[in-house]
C-alpha cells in the first residue's frame, strides 16, 4: 500500500486546485519587474505546429505597439518562456496552411484576450482535437527563492489533461523505493493544475492510478531533478505503442521531456530491401528472420524483397537478428543487434551494399587497367527507423529512403511537385544519399514525385509517381529501389509507417 504521509524528502504536499487566475507568488523579491512570460504548450495530438501571436493593438499595424508571431510549436512541445511587458494583449493561435509563415497567411484556430501580469508565467495549453480545440490558461508565479538554491530544492506542479480519465491519483517515491513507499502528491481532475510544492533535488519515480485505486497504471523511469527550477508534470494520453494509457511530460522553462511507462513494450517491423547478387548464390529474393537466435520456426518466414513483415509487439530490450535462406540454416547475417526502446514503433530495413575491393590501399581498384573493377564484395546492412506515430490531419510526414547505389551516383533528388509547380519551382524537395533517410513534412495536397539523379553533367529522371495526401493519410515511407522488371529500371514503394 502506498504511504499517505509525507515523504521525508518532501517539503510540502501538493493539493490539487484549478489554476486559472490569481495565484499568489511564492518567495522571491516583492518588487515588481513590470514583465511576465507567455508559454505555449501544444497538447493536441492531431495538431500541426501551432504559431502563437501576441498583439498589443489589433487595429494598429504600426511599430508603436507590440506585435510578435513566434515559431511553430509541435505536438508535445513548448515554445519556451516569451518575455513581454505587463499588459492586456490579443492572443492568436494558428497553423501554417500554405508555404508562408507570415501572420496574415496562417490559419487561425483561436483568438482571445490575454492579460500578462508582473512576474507570472501565462501558461497556455492547446488540447483536444485541433478541429475543435480546447484552450486552458493558467497563471503560474515566477519563483525566485534563494533558499531553493541554498537548500537544493526544486518546485513542481502536476497538470492532468488526459482525455478519457476524469481524475487520476499521482504518487511519488524516491528512485530506490517502490509504490509501497510512494506518497500521494496530486488528485487531479481533468484540467486541474496543482499548487506548487517544493522537493529535495534527487531522483524520483512517478506512479499513476485511477482515483482512489491502488492499481498502478503507469510507472515512470527514474527522473532526475538537479536544479532549483520550476517544473510542470503533465499527465496526458499515450500515443505510442505501449499498453499504458498514460504519458508524463516534464515541462521546464525551455524544454519538454516525455516519459513513457517504465517497461512499456515496443513494436518491430522488418523490410527486406536486399537485392539479388551473384555473390549471394543461394539468395533468391526472400529471407527468414530469426529473433534472438536461430529457431526451426522463423519469426518472419519467407519475407520477399520489397516487402514489409507483419509487426510484432515485444518487450523493450536488446535483440539479436539472424537472416537465413528460407527453410535452411544458411546464414546471410548473424548476431545483428537491434535495440527496442519502450513505447517505440521501429522498422529495420535490410539492404545490400556493394563495395570495390582495394587490397593494397592505394586507391586503385583496377590494377590491371582493363577498365573493370578487379574485385567487389557485398555486405548486408541495416537501417533502423523510428516510425512516426503523429496523428495529424492537416499535414503528414514522409520518410524518404534511397536504396539505389549506382556506379555513377548515390544521391537522388526527390521533388514533390504540386499542380501549379514544375521541378525547378518546387518548394518541397530533398536530396537523399544511399542508405541515409530524410524526412519531409507535406501539407494535404496532390503531388507528383520526381526522383532525379545526376549522371556526369546530365539530370536523369529515374521515376515519377503521384502521391495524394489528405486528412485520412498516415505517415508514409517512400522507398526507392532498383527494379529490373520495370520499364524505368526503378520502383517507388509508398507504405504507411504504422503497419
Amino acid at each position: 500500500m502506498p504511504n499517505n504521509s509525507p515523504l521525508y524528502s518532501l517539503k510540502s504536499l501538493a493539493i490539487p486546485a484549478l489554476m486559472i487566475t490569481g495565484l499568489s507568488a511564492c518567495g522571491g523579491d516583492s518588487d515588481s519587474s513590470g514583465e511576465g512570460y507567455v508559454t505555449l504548450y501544444n497538447a493536441s495530438p492531431n495538431a500541426p505546429a501551432i504559431f502563437l501571436t501576441i498583439d498589443e493593438d489589433l487595429d494598429d499595424d504600426g511599430t508603436d505597439y507590440f506585435e510578435q508571431t513566434y515559431n511553430g510549436v509541435a505536438f508535445g512541445q513548448i515554445g519556451g518562456d516569451k518575455l513581454v511587458e505587463t499588459n492586456t494583449y490579443t492572443m492568436e493561435l494558428a497553423w501554417q496552411s500554405d508555404d508562408s509563415i507570415a501572420r496574415d497567411d496562417l490559419t487561425k484556430v483561436y483568438e482571445s484576450s490575454l492579460t500578462v501580469s508582473s512576474d507570472e508565467i501565462k501558461f497556455v495549453v492547446l488540447t483536444q482535437d485541433i478541429t475543435d480545440p480546447q484552450i486552458l490558461t493558467y497563471d503560474i508565479p515566477v519563483i525566485d527563492d534563494e533558499d531553493d538554491t541554498d537548500d537544493d530544492l526544486f518546485n513542481m506542479r502536476v497538470l492532468n489533461i488526459h482525455q478519457t480519465t476524469d481524475t487520476v491519483d499521482v504518487y511519488l517515491s524516491k528512485s530506490d523505493e517502490t509504490f509501497n513507499e510512494a506518497t500521494l502528491i496530486s488528485q487531479a481532475a481533468y484540467g486541474q493544475l496543482s499548487e506548487n510544492a517544493k522537493y529535495d533535488q534527487d531522483d524520483y519515480i512517478f506512479y499513476i492510478t485511477a482515483n482512489g485505486s491502488n492499481e498502478v497504471l503507469y510507472t515512470s523511469d527514474e527522473i532526475n531533478y538537479s536544479f532549483a527550477s520550476q517544473y510542470v508534470m503533465v499527465v496526458r494520453d499515450n500515443t505510442g505503442v505501449g499498453a499504458s494509457p498514460f504519458i508524463i511530460d516534464r515541462i521546464s522553462s525551455a524544454s519538454t521531456i516525455e516519459y513513457a511507462n517504465d517497461g512499456a513494450q515496443a513494436k518491430l517491423t522488418i523490410f527486406n530491401g536486399i537485392e539479388q547478387h551473384e555473390l549471394l548464390e543461394n539468395y533468391a529474393g526472400s529471407v527468414d528472420i530469426h529473433i534472438d537466435g536461430f529457431n526451426e520456426q522463423a519469426d518472419f518466414s519467407n519475407l520477399a524483397q520489397g516487402q514489409f513483415s507483419e509487426s510484432i509487439i515485444t518487450d523493450r530490450g536488446d535483440y539479436s537478428l539472424e537472416l537465413t535462406i528460407p527453410g535452411t540454416e544458411e546464414f546471410l547475417l548473424k548476431n545483428h543487434l537491434v535495440t527496442l526502446d519502450e513505447n517505440i514503433d521501429r522498422t529495420v530495413f535490410f539492404y545490400l551494399n556493394e563495395e570495390n575491393v582495394d587490397h593494397d590501399g592505394d586507391g586503385d581498384v583496377d590494377e590491371n587497367g582493363d577498365g573493370i573493377v578487379d574485385e567487389v564484395e557485398v555486405t548486408i546492412n541495416s537501417l533502423v527507423v523510428d516510425n512516426s506515430v503523429h496523428q495529424g490531419i492537416y499535414e503528414h510526414g514522409v520518410n524518404i529512403i534511397n536504396f539505389v547505389d549506382d556506379e555513377d551516383f548515390s544521391t537522388v533528388n526527390f521533388y514533390f511537385v504540386r499542380s501549379d509547380e514544375i521541378i525547378d519551382t518546387a518548394t518541397n524537395k530533398r536530396s537523399v544519399d544511399f542508405g541515409e533517410p530524410q524526412d519531409i513534412l507535406l501539407l494535404n495536397n496532390t503531388y507528383t514525385i520526381y526522383a532525379v539523379a545526376k549522371r556526369d553533367s546530365s539530370d536523369i529522371l529515374l521515376i515519377s509517381q503521384e502521391l495524394i495526401i489528405d486528412e485520412d493519410s498516415k505517415e508514409q515511407f517512400l522507398i526507392l529501389e532498383e527494379d529490373a522488371s520495370s520499364a524505368s529500371g526503378y520502383k517507388v514503394t509508398l507504405a504507411d509507417q504504422a503497419q
